[in-house]
């Protein structure tokens, strides 16, 4: 495996649990991390992100090999498995932190984004979701990562549907 291949990918798309449960599903993904992104505080902790005061959204961190998995494909995924069109959270988890989100990490990047949502909105879609420079990544706490596969459970909020 060259690292030069090895790339990262932040998507935010309501509770981080069902999200990095399809990530961890898909070929080429190498690892889906929980995590917290685009507050104004340090080291946030769940319970800090939780109150909706922080500014952080619930983020998953993908490492993907590009040679066996594309960003857009990520980025597709991310699309069909979450409800970009809500604007007050996902699902039944309401507030800030359960936001619609994508951290791009380059140009390159957000260009897919972009291209993307242009074709989600020529389908007739209103798109919640927002575009953002990459900040900073705080992990989650350990008890939040692999979360349905440790409790042997399926997401709540997070379904696929295919749309692209």
């Amino acid at each position: 495996m060259n690292n030069e291949n090895i790339k990262k990918a932040y998507f935010a798309a309501g509770c981080f649990w069902g999200v990095e449960y399809h990530f961890e599903k898909l070929e080429g993904v190498l690892s889906a991390i929980s995590g917290y992104m685009g507050g104004h505080i340090d080291n946030p902790t769940y319970e800090m992100v939780c109150t909706g005061l922080t500014g952080h959204l619930e983020v998953v961190e993908i490492t993907y090999d590009e040679t066996i998995v594309s960003f857009e494909t990520l980025t597709k995924l991310f699309f069909e498995i979450h409800d970009f069109t809500q604007t007050n959270g996902q699902g039944p988890d309401i507030g800030s932190q359960y936001l619609s989100a994508i951290f791009y990490v380059d140009e390159k990047q957000q260009k897919v984004c972009e291209k993307l949502i242009c074709e989600l909105e020529n389908k007739g879609f209103k798109i919640a979701t927002s575009l953002r420079s990459l900040v900073k990544f705080y992990e989650a706490e350990s008890y939040h990562q692999d979360y349905y596969e440790r409790h042997q459970k399926m997401p709540y909020c997070h379904s696929y549907r295919k749309i692209f």
